[in-house]
């Protein structure tokens, strides 16, 4: 029972008062009362005897309030010798096994009256904690470290000198808890605890001196153990698989990597990368990896200004570049620069990311004495984007600040002459007018007194709006309606005039009428489309309203169950606005979300035939997620009766197919795992054809992922119910040619056998090729076609003259004439806009390609289909990622098949050569050698070849202008930005040729480990980069050759010999420091280049990394730095293995140690043990926690004395084994022995 508070405070009283009082008898009478050293021990034993009857009284539970109240009691003091002796007291309370050491030091250290001041108090309460520390177990140790730390920031920065001597007493517990041999707790708690108090950059306090600072630099080699080298340096690809992983994250607020634990990393580490931020901004379609790094969520909506200031940044830069840029609407690189800017600022500002009046004033003081003005019109083009579509919704005073930049910019007195409007940048020439008009507009509306006047410099161009704006009959042969839509667009009255003109003219004339291709099938008249350079000189606002008035015009049409179809100019106008990505809510969101499911609801099967026709032939760069709800939708769609009508059939059914098979491989997981709950609405219910399809692209997304990479089973994985789901649904079997290309842990799929599949192979190349008509149309179709259709005007007429020419029967209309007599059918044919046979042909063609080359014996007939049909591959969507996938896939069947590599790559770069630039994919030394060489006597490439294929990748990522690949416009291509772009063709190169991966591999990692005159040095970590992200995007056979490098450097005699290096190992691997100093080892290159690989890697890649540790590297390391190297090596990627996966972690902590016992026995002596235990603890307490502790425990036992000493508290082994810790105090203070250790009765072996 708990003894009333104020009994034990009186019994306190008695017991130590009457030890004070012949103290107070002694200090009366100086000089007469000599206590001698056995008096004192007398009078200490007498009061402690009197305390211990009292202490073994009490409750557990008040023996912390004792101590507390001894404490208060002793500081209550003000005789020194009287506080002298009952701090003695407390000593010999605490050796006697009396008080437990963790409860004295923490209320002496916590207690409010331990002040500098009373330095009499602070030496002797120091004294004190130094003599019975080492009883206290390593948390209590941690704690009172802390406390401690704070306490010494209490004392001024000046103080008399004549103190300093009692303030060091509290270095001296410091020092001793610092102090690595004494392992009081572990070192990494220790400098944990520092770094919060004293983070990187800031001094610590002065009565510290070196000591903090000398301790925090022994953790640097555990800091650089857990860095990747060249961090700073490298880029992802944008829209790459590996983009969207962990790697790329920074701190929204500082842009920092999230570095793990609070070790002194290398200052770089610590910056802000804006140079990464900055480089993915600039790539076009970088804007949901953006978020994906500053962990940015649409939904809450939060100001980033780091964020604000990049994009504040690259409106600079583009300022800049425009000074140095003669021409602008060349589709050069200044002009897709601001196109893009636009873009992302339009979508930052508007989810509020960034703030625009912020970012305006930011840009007029970046811009303020920098005479930058030849980009003025552009930027001011980028801010009417934004201005006209949200100043109706917004205060007025959030758009004045654009005036000042307005009067920095047009210093003009005169008026600015107006520009020919016949050109398309006339509309950026007026954005600053426009601009005025509509905070004109505002103010008007609100009734502010903020009338702004038109500014004179711009006088003649607002005259000339004005006066266009009377004019009733406006003609679409130059740029004014753009002109009047741009300046009112938030002006009803004046702005339904030029919009009128511009819907008037694509909807067609209600009385004219044309007819489309099929029987009974007529649209309106109108069939020539808004031109894409007429769409991009309307502002987002007004782009806004026209896809508006479209959508709401084929809503009408829907309900009214029209029966003439949509004018071709509007369908093909329609389509061209769903590029925009800036007007993504009413464009392609608009088109899934709400269009398609209101046609339906509304049986509009025309309106919907054309929707699915506009997504199969017209969509570019459309949201994964999107496409499978389209997916889903038409799933959904099949399953309902009216549907069942042939030709939509035919359409659900090759959209959902172009839909399967264009799923990007790093698509597949993201998407598919959002539906595991109910795996139906992406799987069709009845067709066997679509699941199959479905089954091949899941085999090839896994496989190029390398998903399956380092398992053997589809256990627990997303794909089982997936699978399983689709054979409940449409059972089926899978020949044994196509079962074996799959990766190991689907070929549990069910096989049939037979001799059947060359004889179907052989009837599919006879349907193909024997009847000319087929390959008449294909042929006809293609020399007459373009694909560019953004381009074009005239596709409409081309589609029917080819249609005429070629008519396709969709309802059996041949069967009908041929019987007797026959029957004459007029069906009701849905409007046909863009489809024919030939493209229906196409996600057909690639499948076939594939089951040929999944049979050896058919191979020739695939060269003859190639050579009859290839040309189609000319209208491919995606012609390179094809190749790429297929390359890639089949790369183990196509290793001794050279020939036909070649036919392949021929046949499909090939169909492009009309529509392409020369030098746009394959390079000029590959289309040289390799295209013509003879099968007898191939092509091997040398170094040089792979040092400029690799340069051509660096110069594209650095935006070096001009750059190796010609400009495009990336909205209409298959690739979103450059980057992408050169990644994919280089890697279709290097897979095309006539040499093995491996020797690839290894050409490509000698790019930088041998000396190449091609590569410089100043540079090396972007070559680097490069090198890691191609073998990365390659199969298998080409990446696992850096094993066999690793290996080589660790049997080294560097890393193998004691004597070789007599350096110190963390110089040796420092890459940086090394390659600066022109003292490069092959070994730091080598762990350079490995960390540039292994960070592009996927997670199924990097998960070979335990199977190689294990079986391949553990027998081979016996020396510390060998296994320093391994460290160094793997560290980095813990932190990807602890997030994606675990069980990979695991293994790499168990092999760690397992090394660890290696080196321990092989090695005389260890130089090294406290960063090896440094890192291990940062292993324990940043990734494994305990989940490694049941294997590591036998491992360390089995170490040696100190080792064991060091790593005792990741295992408490003092707990279960007191004979591991050696007893013999070490140089400098005792082990740390804990509490359940301390004997009663016996003085702790504490050294003075």
């Amino acid at each position: 029972m708990a003894i009333p508070m104020v009994p034990m405070e009186t019994q306190l009283q008695s017991i130590f008062e009457e030890v004070v009082k012949t103290e107070v008898i002694e200090e009366a009478f100086p000089g007469m009362f000599m206590d001698t050293p056995e008096d004192e021990r007398t009078k200490l034993i007498s009061c402690l005897g009197a305390f211990r009857q009292f202490w073994s009284s009490l409750s557990q539970e008040s023996h912390e309030q004792c101590v507390q109240w001894i404490v208060r009691f002793i500081h209550s003091q003000h005789s020194p010798k009287r506080i002298s002796f009952l701090y003695d007291c407390l000593a010999m309370a605490v050796e006697t096994g009396l008080l437990p050491p963790r409860m004295v030091c923490e209320s002496l250290i916590n207690s409010d009256t331990l002040e500098w001041e009373r330095t009499q108090l602070w030496a002797l309460t120091f004294k004190l904690v130094r003599k019975i520390i080492g009883g206290v177990d390593y948390k209590g140790v941690r704690d009172l470290l802390k406390v401690i730390l704070e306490k010494i920031l209490t004392i001024p920065n000046t103080v008399s000198s004549a103190v300093v001597q009692q303030l060091l007493a509290a270095r001296e517990v410091v020092a001793y808890i610092l102090e690595r041999n004494a392992c009081l707790l572990p070192a990494y708690f220790a400098v944990t605890e520092i770094r919060k108090l004293y983070p990187e950059g800031k001094l610590p306090h002065w009565l510290l001196g070196n000591l903090v600072s000398d301790f925090v630099d022994t953790f640097r080699p555990t800091a650089r153990i857990n860095s990747i080298c060249g961090r700073c340096s490298l880029l992802p690809v944008v829209n790459n698989s590996g983009a969207m992983c962990n790697s790329w994250k920074l701190d929204p607020t500082t842009l920092r990597f999230p570095l793990k634990g609070l070790l002194p990393y290398d200052k770089d580490l610590f910056e802000p990368q804006t140079a990464l931020l900055r480089y993915v901004l600039e790539q076009p379609y970088s804007r949901d990896m953006v978020c994906n790094m500053l962990g940015l969520n649409k939904q809450h909506k939060q100001r980033c200004p780091v964020l604000e200031d990049q994009l504040v940044d690259l409106v600079v830069y583009a300022m800049e570049r425009s000074e140095t840029e003669e021409k602008f609407d060349d589709g050069g690189t200044s002009q897709l620069l601001w196109q893009h800017l636009s873009s992302q600022l339009i979508f930052f500002v508007l989810f509020q990311f960034a703030s625009f009046p912020h970012m305006v004033l930011s840009l007029h003081q970046k811009l303020a004495g920098r005479g930058l003005i030849k980009g003025r019109d552009h930027l001011m083009w980028v801010l009417l984007q934004f201005i006209s579509g949200s100043i109706q919704k917004n205060a007025l005073a959030d758009f004045l600040p654009v005036m000042k930049l307005f009067d920095l910019l047009y210093p003009e007195k005169e008026c600015i002459p107006v520009p020919d409007i016949n050109k398309p940048q006339s509309t950026h020439a007026f954005a600053m007018t426009c601009i005025w008009i509509h905070l004109n507009r505002k103010a008007h509306s609100d009734n502010s007194k903020l009338q702004i006047p038109i500014p004179h410099s711009l006088k003649l161009h607002h005259e000339f709006l004005q006066q266009s704006l009377r004019n009733k009959s406006l003609q679409m042969n130059d740029y004014k309606i753009a002109l009047l839509c741009n300046a009112y667009s938030t002006n009803s009255e004046c702005f339904t005039l030029p919009m009128g003109v511009l819907v008037e003219t694509i909807y067609g004339n209600g009385n004219m009428r044309i007819p489309l291709p099929g029987t009974n099938c007529m649209a309106s008249g109108s069939i020539t489309p808004l031109p894409m350079n007429l769409l991009d000189s309307l502002t987002v606002h007004a782009k806004m309203s026209l896809i508006h008035s479209i959508a709401t015009r084929v809503i009408k049409l829907a309900h009214a169950k029209s029966s003439l179809a949509l004018a071709p100019a509007l369908v093909e106008t329609y389509s061209r606005l769903l590029v925009y990505m800036e007007i993504e809510s009413l464009g392609i969101k608009g088109f899934i979300s709400q269009l398609l499911p209101t046609v339906f609801k509304s049986h509009a099967w025309g309106i919907l035939h054309t929707l699915l026709e506009m997504f199969s032939y017209r969509m570019h760069h459309i949201q994964p997620h999107y496409r499978v709800q389209l997916l889903s939708h038409l799933h959904s769609l099949a399953a309902v009766p009216q549907t069942n009508q042939n030709q939509l059939h035919l359409c659900v059914e090759s959209t959902a197919l172009r839909l399967i098979t264009a799923l990007g491989s790093s698509e597949v997981q993201p998407q598919f795992t959002r539906f595991l709950s109910d795996p139906k609405t992406v799987l069709s219910a009845e067709s066997e054809e679509l699941n199959r399809a479905l089954i091949l692209t899941l085999a090839r997304a896994t496989h190029v992922t390398d998903f399956f990479t380092g398992s053997d089973s589809i256990q627990g994985t997303w794909c089982k119910d997936i699978l399983q789901t689709i054979m409940s649904f449409t059972p089926h079997n899978w020949a044994s040619h196509t079962l074996s290309c799959f990766p190991a842990p689907l070929q549990a799929m069910r096989s049939h056998e037979g001799n059947e599949a060359q004889v179907c192979y052989f009837i599919i190349q006879l349907l193909l090729l024997k009847p000319n008509d087929f390959r008449n149309r294909v042929s006809d179709f293609v020399k007459e076609n373009s694909p560019e259709h953004w381009l074009q005007n005239d596709w409409h007429t081309k589609h029917m003259s080819y249609h005429k020419k070629y008519p396709e029967k969709l309802y059996f209309e041949g069967l009908a004439e041929q019987v007797n007599p026959p029957v004459q059918i007029q069906p009701q044919y849905l409007p046909i806009y863009f489809g024919n046979v030939c493209l229906r042909f196409l996600p057909v063609f690639d499948i076939v390609i594939h089951r040929f080359l999944e049979l050896l014996p058919v191979s020739k007939s695939l060269e003859t289909l190639l050579d009859h049909l290839g040309g189609l591959y000319k209208f491919h969507d995606r012609p390179v990622t094809y190749l790429y996938n297929t390359l890639h896939y089949y790369e183990r069947h196509l290793r001794e098949r050279t020939n036909l590599k070649r036919k392949l790559v021929h046949a499909i770069i090939g169909s492009l050569k009309d529509n392409r630039p020369l030098g746009w994919c394959l390079s000029d030394t590959y289309l040289k050698c390799a295209m013509n060489a003879r099968e007898d006597n191939p092509w091997i490439p040398d170094d040089t070849y792979y040092c400029k294929l690799i340069g051509r990748l660096v110069d594209t990522m650095a935006g070096k202008s001009p750059g190796p690949f010609p400009n495009c416009d990336w909205r209409f291509n298959e690739f979103p930005n450059p980057a992408a772009h050169a990644l994919h063709v280089t890697c279709v190169e290097l897979m095309a040729l006539a040499v093995p991966g491996k020797d690839v591999g290894n050409a490509l990692l000698n790019v930088v480990l041998k000396s190449q005159p091609l590569v410089p040095r100043e540079n090396i970590t972007a070559w680097m980069n490069a090198i890691g992200l191609i073998i990365t995007a390659l199969p298998e056979p080409y990446w696992i050759v850096l094993h066999d490098r690793i290996v080589s450097v660790i049997n080294s005699p560097s890393l193998t010999s004691e004597t070789e290096w007599v350096g110190y190992p963390f110089q040796l691997f420092d890459f940086t420091a090394c390659h600066q100093s022109y003292s490069e080892m092959s070994c730091s290159y080598t762990l350079a280049l490995a960390h540039a690989v292994w960070h592009h890697s996927s997670i199924g890649q990097l998960s070979l990394i335990p199977k190689f540790l294990t079986e391949v590297l553990i027998p081979i390391v016996k020396t510390e730095f060998q296994l320093l190297y391994v460290y160094h090596l793997v560290g980095p990627f813990l932190q990807r293995f602890q997030q994606e996966r675990t069980r990979c972690m695991i293994e790499i902590g168990v092999a760690f140690y397992e090394m660890l016992l290696n080196a321990d026995r092989y090695s005389s002596h260890l130089n090294y043990m406290d960063p090896i235990c440094d890192f291990l603890y940062h292993m324990k307490y940043m990734f494994t926690g305990d989940s490694v502790k049941d294997q590591v425990e036998k491992i360390i036992c089995n170490l040696r004395p100190a080792l064991k000493l060091r790593l005792r508290f990741i295992t408490h082994i003092s707990k279960m084994e007191p004979a591991a810790v050696p007893q013999q105090p070490l140089n400098n203070g005792s082990p740390a022995q804990q509490p359940s250790q301390v004997p009663v009765n016996v003085a702790l072996p504490v050294t003075q």
